[in-house]
């Protein structure tokens, strides 16, 4: 089972970026390739349907969440990407000086319609446009 494991170190408080990415329907806030992005429960479980800038959705359900720790994870139920099985974590770790942070996004996956390689390198273009983003609206390196 492919592992992708990817992160980008924040010039600013850990709270400060948690606040901007912690809730699960803040993708769209911080991610360029999602226009926009809707929560709704369905059977008890917090659900977004993800709209992408060109076309295209991703249906993700949140697994778990923990404020505290700063973290969230969430799998993939519907999407066009090359992937089956998506189980996906976020995470804000505060650095021992509190002014700055890492921004961890890891994931496993099965490839689905698509070679192994072509399928982590897609999941990997994506983490790497939002920490990109986030670099931009935060600074970092």
């Amino acid at each position: 089972m492919p592992k992708v494991k990817m992160s980008t170190t924040l010039y600013v408080p850990a709270n400060a970026v948690w606040n901007m990415i912690g809730g699960f329907n803040q993708l769209a806030r911080w991610h360029p390739a999602v226009a926009s992005s809707e929560e709704k429960k369905d059977k008890g479980a917090n659900i977004r349907k993800l709209t992408l800038h060109g076309g295209g959705t991703i249906i993700e359900k949140l697994d778990g969440l923990d404020p505290k720790e700063r973290t969230y994870s969430y799998s993939i139920l519907e999407s066009p990407l090359p992937v089956a099985g998506y189980k996906a974590k976020l995470h804000v770790r505060e650095a021992d000086d509190g002014r700055s942070c890492t921004v961890e996004w890891s994931s496993e996956f099965e490839a689905s319609g698509a070679p192994e390689n072509e399928a982590v390198k897609i999941i990997r273009s994506i983490y790497e446009a939002g920490f990109e983003n986030l670099q931009r609206l935060f600074g970092g390196s």
